[in-house]
């Protein structure tokens, strides 16, 4: 059975790690990487420089997938073949899709030409070396930042910013810059309930950090933003630094004739994960639009792209055995929130569907101990 998985997130080397070679299996990642990112950690690369990746070789080891380093252009399923940018063409009897998302700037004039995004390292390095030169005695630019979008991304990174800003300032004597976090909606963090959120915004506070909910992004230059209100009130925001974290999106490089999507560009996908009108094709991570026992789309989150793949790996050894594929049943087991240092807020599952809160450093030590399981789950 000759099987491709497309991409080393936290979907595709989920299904790759729990994979073991067998008789008749044949299975190629393709990754234009030679390393995993931490996705969830970007921020703190961007901030700080902190190391976010895995490299690739040493985690495969023992699984019987062998890496091809390469980018993937083009996936059609009805004639079965994954074209690569290098012009190749790859086919496959089972193909594992999940090639995760793109930023989603929804159109705002200017803002995919003038914004950085936080995807991939390179994005990270980018912020980090903005950051380094606007605290030099040479640059004579803007060096206030503007963060758009006030979901998990946007606020963990605006935090870690802020904190950088208050070292360098002690470590150079320079100011620091202003940090503006602009919301469309009416509050930050709509994943958490109203309390959390009150100690998420008040950290947001003392740390300096200029929240304006309520306030969407209508345009963006090289250095401004213009923002409205609900009300149509306009005010222009100057910027050495524009980011933008308020959207993704699937990547639209999937077709075929029996391909349904939802919301986002995600893929319909049966209850195995699968994509509907093709048995042989698993749909996975951000690019999947899977659902919960309630029949609502799972999140775009690590912990459910992490499930899915483990799922997966499985069932594609199930296969290679003749057995039947087991179904996904997601579960959340929690969410948590970095708010710079040893600070986070957030919620982990506990039995009869109940949820305990957590705030400070028990908080932050339950989100770093999410991301060891993680670990664990790879090796």
């Amino acid at each position: 059975m000759k099987t491709l998985i497309l991409g080393a997130g936290y979907s595709g080397l989920a299904v790759a790690t729990k994979m073991k070679p067998a008789p008749g299996l044949e299975a190629l990642m393709v990754e234009q990487n030679a390393y995993h990112t931490f996705e969830t950690r970007l921020h703190e690369a961007a901030a700080h420089n902190t190391p976010v990746t895995l490299p690739l070789a040493p985690l495969l080891r023992g699984t019987g997938v062998n890496l091809e380093k390469a980018q993937v252009e083009a996936v059609n399923l009805d004639e079965r073949e994954v074209k690569l940018k290098d012009g190749r063409v790859l086919t496959y009897d089972t193909l594992v899709v999940g090639l995760g998302s793109v930023t989603n700037f929804y159109r705002i004039p200017g803002l995919a030409e003038n914004a950085s995004e936080l995807k991939q390292l390179s994005d990270a390095d980018e912020i980090f070396n903005f950051v380094n030169r606007a605290y030099t005695t040479e640059y004579q630019g803007n060096r206030d930042i503007v963060v758009g979008g006030a979901g998990l991304t946007g606020v963990e990174l605006v935090t870690e910013l802020a904190q950088r800003a208050q070292l360098l300032t002690k470590e150079r004597g320079l100011p620091p810059f202003n940090i503006y976090l602009v919301e469309a909606g009416p509050k930050i963090l709509p994943i958490l309930d109203d309390a959390l959120r009150a100690k998420a915004q008040k950290t947001l506070e003392d740390y300096g950090i200029h929240i304006l909910v309520g306030h969407r992004i209508t345009q963006a230059t090289a250095d401004t933003v213009t923002v409205q209100t609900a009300s149509g009130e306009q005010k222009t925001i100057s910027a050495g630094k524009i980011i933008w974290t308020g959207g993704i999106q699937a990547r639209d490089i999937v077709s075929g004739s029996k391909l349904e999507k939802g919301p986002g560009g995600r893929i319909a996908v049966d209850d195995k994960l699968r994509a509907k009108g093709y048995p042989e094709v698993f749909v996975i991570g951000d690019m999947g639009l899977a659902l919960n026992q309630e029949g609502k789309p799972v999140p775009t989150t690590a912990q459910h792209a992490g499930q899915q793949g483990r799922l997966t790996g499985k069932n594609i050894m199930r296969l290679v055995r003749g057995e039947e594929p087991e179904s996904y049943e997601p579960t959340t087991l929690g969410e948590f929130v970095s708010l710079g240092g040893l600070m986070a807020v957030g919620w982990m599952k506990l039995p009869w569907n109940q949820k305990l809160a957590i705030t400070g450093g028990i908080a932050h030590v339950m989100k770093r101990a999410s991301e060891w399981r993680w670990r664990i789950s790879i090796d």
